[in-house]
């Protein structure tokens, strides 16, 4: 995955952190799981907040 698969990430993310509310979650320790997801492949560096910001928004969709 990359950082442009909003959708594909919040759907591991949902499944990785099933009880996790997306709409707290601080956007380092996003950060941090995204990067540490298994299928995660891409530059650390370029999960910016508007990244960051789109894939919690797409996690919080994939929630509900």
């Amino acid at each position: 995955m990359k950082w442009t698969d909003t959708h594909d990430i919040a759907i591991a993310l949902t499944e990785r952190y099933p009880d996790i509310d997306p709409q707290v979650v601080r956007f380092v320790d996003l950060h941090n799981w995204i990067v540490g997801l298994e299928n995660f492949d891409d530059q650390h560096g370029c999960g910016g907040e508007k990244v960051l910001e789109a894939i919690q928004m797409a996690w919080i969709d994939e929630t509900r």
